[in-house]
């Protein structure tokens, strides 16, 4: 399909753009998705280090069983992400979000009441996980080609930044929180009360007034297949959403290396302790809520294209700057500063990084082929997480950690000059190609 081609999808009552976008918070529907988002994230970060008490203290989990769970979370976007996302090409968004929340809650649920019968083992808390794991896969789906039908297109960057905002937050504060909520009620009320969260972020996002057209009927002999290789041929041949794919699955593969790696490499050669590792990954938290803060303005001066070549480019120096970190008896003030100075960096990139690509990639595609669209990227950048995830453990084993980060800092190089040669360059936000 050529981007010059008019399909039936192709015609989108979208409204035009105008030059000031107005804050999105007070916009009724996104302010109810944005708080169901925000409560739903605070919930998973929350349960986050009940999970992880779970699996390591309560259930015992040897090294290939924590590997096996991890891997579940992963699964539905390899086999499924494709086939979700066609779907919701078809199917009403906002529901979808509604019962995907309803489900969860009740998968949360589930967990106390295994923990209080002593029917928990790990094959129930693996049926648990992949569960959830469908479940987010089908939210995420939805969530993201709903958004450009609560917000104007010229607003879409502005959304986006104010849920990285949360979301960071919510990502940062806690886990910190979790520990204390832990202690205080323990593991099962941990989970309730997590799924009372999730309940509460059904409620939210069931009063989200939002006009959504019925989905146009398949055409006699086609089949969702034929759905699927639309939404990836329209990806691949967009002038710049084709850039912008391969930017992001290169950008992928470099993170996916450095961040496999990242822990070991810190606690293990460059001797920081374990209290000065969190320390830095607390500055990464507040890099990533400075980024979203500037993502806005950031994308208006320089359009859609230079941002993103701008955030890609910025994310090597971290990275390249710890390839050469000395490596010392024990961490000391300066190592302790320079890692944390790059989760700083490393963060306010995909800060700012984050909302222009999305709202870009939002503004740009048709409603009818959002969906489709949207998953073929993002199931692409899970297989090639997957597969870096294990390259960077044979690179590590062949030349090291210190190697092994300054290729995943090249891989972010190429990703930014895949930018910066191609039509996505000069894009700006609210371009219609």
């Amino acid at each position: 399909m050529d981007d010059d081609a008019d399909p039936a999808w192709a015609v989108d009552p979208a409204p035009a753009v105008v030059a000031r976008p107005r804050e999105v918070l007070r916009q009724p529907a996104f302010a109810l998705f944005w708080s169901a988002s925000t409560v739903r994230a605070l919930g998973s970060a929350i349960s986050g280090v009940a999970f992880n008490v779970l699996i390591v203290s309560v259930l015992h989990a040897s090294a290939a069983q924590i590997s096996v769970l991890s891997a579940l979370s992963v699964v539905p976007y390899l086999f499924l992400g494709l086939v979700v996302g066609a779907l919701m090409d078809r199917r009403r968004r906002q529901r979808t979000l509604v019962l995907t929340s309803v489900g969860r809650a009740l998968a949360l649920a589930a967990i106390p009441v295994l923990i209080l019968t002593g029917a928990l083992t790990f094959w129930t808390v693996a049926t648990v996980t992949l569960v959830l794991g469908v479940l987010v896969l089908f939210a995420d789906s939805a969530a993201q080609p709903l958004l450009p039908r609560l917000v104007p297109r010229e607003s879409l960057i502005l959304a986006n930044a104010r849920l990285g905002q949360s979301d960071t937050v919510a990502g940062t504060a806690g886990p910190a929180l979790g520990g204390a909520l832990l202690t205080l009620l323990g593991t099962p009320l941990l989970f309730a009360f997590d799924a009372v969260l999730t309940a509460v972020s059904a409620v939210l996002q069931s009063r989200i007034r939002v006009d959504e057209p019925a989905p146009a009927s398949r055409a006699p002999g086609r089949h969702i297949g034929h759905d699927i290789a639309e939404g990836m041929r329209y990806t691949y041949r967009h002038r710049t959403l084709r850039p912008l794919a391969l930017s992001i699955h290169t950008w992928f593969l470099g993170n996916s290396i450095v961040t496999t790696v990242f822990a070991v490499f810190v606690l293990r050669q460059l001797r920081l302790q374990p209290w000065e590792y969190g320390l830095a990954l607390a500055f990464g938290g507040v890099g990533g809520f400075l980024g979203a803060l500037l993502a806005p303005r950031v994308g208006a001066r320089l359009g859609a294209g230079r941002a993103i070549f701008v955030a890609r480019a910025l994310v090597v120096v971290p990275w390249l700057a710890l390839a050469v970190a000395p490596v010392g008896a024990g961490g000391g003030t300066a190592l302790v500063a320079l890692v944390a100075s790059a989760q700083f960096v490393y963060c306010l990139a995909m800060g700012v990084e984050d909302p222009n690509d999305t709202g870009y990639r939002q503004s740009v595609a048709p409603d009818a082929i959002q969906g489709r669209m949207n998953s073929t990227i993002r199931t692409v950048n899970r297989v090639v997480f997957f597969v870096g995830a294990l390259v960077a453990g044979v690179l590590a084993t062949c030349f090291g950690y210190r190697i092994t980060i300054g290729i995943g800092a090249a891989i972010f190089a190429a990703a930014a000059l895949i930018v910066v040669f191609s039509p996505l360059f000069a894009a700006r936000h609210g371009d219609r190609l």
